[in-house]
């Protein structure tokens, strides 16, 4: 049972980090705001949060709490999953520490699958007004890559992978999912979508989501965007 998700996205780089922002990773050098998807430079410590960050982080993990305990969830059923970039590695540790969960025992478990949707060599380190130009494109086509990058489609496949995994690892469990805005939007959308399913295979979680990989249910992820640090029961 996926319960809540978590969406941290990204902080300011000043040459070293600053502050968090709002919707995208940012880069505060010569104020311009930029996207950082790739493995790459996802990955660098130099991108971890940054206090104000680091604040909202602790927040969110507070409100979990504060759902756990309303839920009588005891923490032993707990579990986080989280993306590898640096940002979302950071956002973890700092939940784990709140609910005074180990981030290095068996409860947190990263997955690569949960990173950042990579968006094209042509957008990596341009501007986040850029974003539009994607989502026009999902909106038209969701199975259309961006120059070099990933289509709506191609998050749902791996996103498909990550669920598999932790309905398989994490039964009668609530897990707790750290990702960033494009995947955990796309993923609701096909959770939703899943999860109305009504055919031969809605006893198949992976087959019910392939029911429903179609332009009309996928081109409307935008319609399940999350705000930063926002808890947000999916399923």
């Amino acid at each position: 049972m996926l319960r809540i998700s978590i969406r941290i996205e990204g902080v300011f780089i000043e040459q070293a980090f600053s502050s968090i922002s709002p919707d995208d990773f940012q880069s505060k050098l010569s104020q311009v705001y930029v996207l950082i998807a790739s493995r790459e430079n996802g990955k660098l410590e130099q991108y971890k949060l940054a206090p104000e960050g680091i604040k909202q982080a602790e927040l969110a993990g507070e409100s979990f709490l504060k759902v756990l305990k309303e839920d009588n969830i005891p923490l032993e059923n707990v579990r986080i999953c989280y993306s590898p970039f640096s940002r979302t590695t950071h956002t973890a540790q700092v939940v784990a520490s709140a609910l005074d969960i180990s981030f290095e025992g068996p409860q947190c478990l990263v997955l690569d699958d949960l990173r950042e949707r990579f968006f094209g060599p042509s957008y990596e380190l341009k501007s986040h007004d850029k974003y539009p130009d994607i989502w026009a494109l999902d909106e038209k086509d969701p199975f259309m890559q961006p120059e070099g990058g990933e289509s709506v489609a191609d998050v749902v496949s791996r996103l498909t992978n990550a669920l598999i995994k932790m309905e398989s690892q994490f039964q009668g469990c609530t897990v707790l999912v750290v990702s960033h805005g494009d995947p955990l939007q796309i993923f609701q959308t096909i959770l939703n979508a899943a999860k109305d399913f009504k055919g031969s295979c809605e006893n198949d979680l992976a087959s019910r989501i392939q029911a429903v990989q179609i332009p009309s249910v996928l081109s409307q992820h935008r319609n399940f965007a999350l705000q930063t640090g926002e808890l947000r029961s999916v399923v």
